[in-house]
Formats: C-alpha cells, structure tokens, sequence
C-alpha cells in the first residue's frame, strides 16, 4: 500500500512540475486553436498547451496502467 501511495504521489509531483513548466513557456505563444467535441468546441487556447496537457494526462494516466495488469 505504502508503494502504491509512493507512486501516485511521484506521478503527480512531476506531472505537476511539468505543467508549471508549460505555463512558463507558453506565455509568447501566438498560434491558438479549438478543440472540437461532440457536445461543443472549447475556447482557443495555444496549440503547445494543448499538446502539452494530453501529453502529461497521458502520463499521469499511464502511471495506473501497471496497477490494473497486474498478474497474480
């Protein structure tokens, strides 16, 4: 359980650190775009930040793939 706890908290830690990182970068960004849904589309935001965030959502979400295959 202590291991399991250990993970998450070092998944989100650094996940967190990244995504500070991009708001940083992403300040002078010029080029925006949408997002289309289904339901409805979002509001523009800059294509990095965009790119950015899916990948450290995938990377947090990774982080719980070992934990449903595990084998036992």
């Amino acid at each position: 359980m202590y291991l399991l706890i250990k993970k998450i908290f070092f998944a989100a830690s650094i996940n967190i650190f990244f995504l500070l990182v991009i708001f940083i970068v992403i300040q002078n960004s010029a080029s925006k775009s949408k997002v289309n849904f289904i339901i409805g589309e979002t509001i523009e935001l800059p294509t990095s930040f965009i790119f950015g965030s899916s990948l450290i959502s995938g990377s947090f979400l990774g982080t719980f793939l070992p934990f449903f295959f595990k084998r036992y």
